[in-house]
């Protein structure tokens, strides 16, 4: 399964930015896909996650009231609506997969990572 995040960009603090991921195809070992970024630090950031087959959701606080993931099945896409940016949401945005609804949100645990997608956040 490949995976491709697009529509990252320049946005001005208090913006909006919607990124999509699209799957070359759906299987069960992606059946859940998490949004993840990396800012200037060296490690991925846990942001949301949506699982094809049931619907959950979840966030990491800093998104939570700000960022919406969905998805479009017909299309195999996956959607990360962020609203109100702060300029510490800058970061390198990637989707990943992984098989289950369980335990950590932790990068180790998801694969078929795909080439990230800028959002730059400017005051």
């Amino acid at each position: 399964v490949q995976l491709q995040a697009s529509g990252g960009g320049l946005v001005q603090t208090g913006g909006s930015l919607k990124l999509a991921c699209t799957a070359s195809e759906r299987t069960a070992s992606t059946d859940v896909i998490g949004w993840f970024r990396r800012g200037p630090g060296p490690e991925r950031e846990f942001v949301a996650a949506i699982s094809w087959n049931t619907g959950n959701t979840d966030y990491a606080d800093s998104a939570k009231g700000r960022f919406t993931i969905s998805n479009d099945n017909a299309k195999n896409t996956v959607y990360l609506q962020m609203n109100s940016l702060k300029s510490e949401d800058t970061a390198v945005y990637y989707c990943a997969g992984r098989r289950l609804w369980a335990g950590s949100w932790h990068p180790s645990v998801f694969h078929s990572w795909g080439q990230g997608t800028l959002v730059t956040v400017s005051s």
